[in-house]
């Protein structure tokens, strides 16, 4: 997972939120308040709810486009449960909350290129999983 988890507050305009992400060279921002994660605010989002509806970026909040619920694990998830969530859920993100004294605390995000970068051979297990998963023929796609 990456620790440096860059984050935006809800009442943010879309405008401020696209212009941290370009500054940060990242597609998405987990969304926080006071009371802890509210959402994910992704390129997607902006582009499907802000930009093809012909809204003003600077007029729409982030809490009005953000995706939510935000599907989430614990740092002591075992990689491949996570990324096998991450694959189901169609999802390229995965914020890593702790939960100390009742409290959650957002330790890091893990997304896919990291789980590409330093686990190559993870693919070939989630090859296998999915294949002992779905019945002979089922396979809807596969990794290579």
């Amino acid at each position: 997972m990456t620790p440096q988890v860059v984050t935006i507050e809800p009442t943010q305009n879309v405008k401020n939120a696209a212009r941290r992400m370009t500054m940060f060279g990242i597609s998405s921002l987990l969304v926080l308040s006071k009371e802890g994660l509210k959402g994910i605010l992704t390129e997607k989002d902006i582009i499907s709810r802000v930009v093809c509806m012909g809204l003003d970026p600077q007029k729409v909040r982030v809490k009005e486009i953000m995706s939510e619920p935000v599907i989430v694990v614990g740092p002591e998830e075992p990689l491949e449960r996570a990324v096998e969530l991450m694959l189901t859920q169609r999802i390229k993100k995965l914020p890593v909350l702790e939960q100390e004294e009742g409290n959650y605390r957002l330790v890091g995000i893990l997304s896919l290129i990291d789980v590409a970068e330093i686990q190559p051979d993870l693919l070939n297990s989630l090859k296998e999983m999915i294949e002992q998963e779905l019945p002979e023929g089922e396979v809807k796609f596969y990794v290579s």
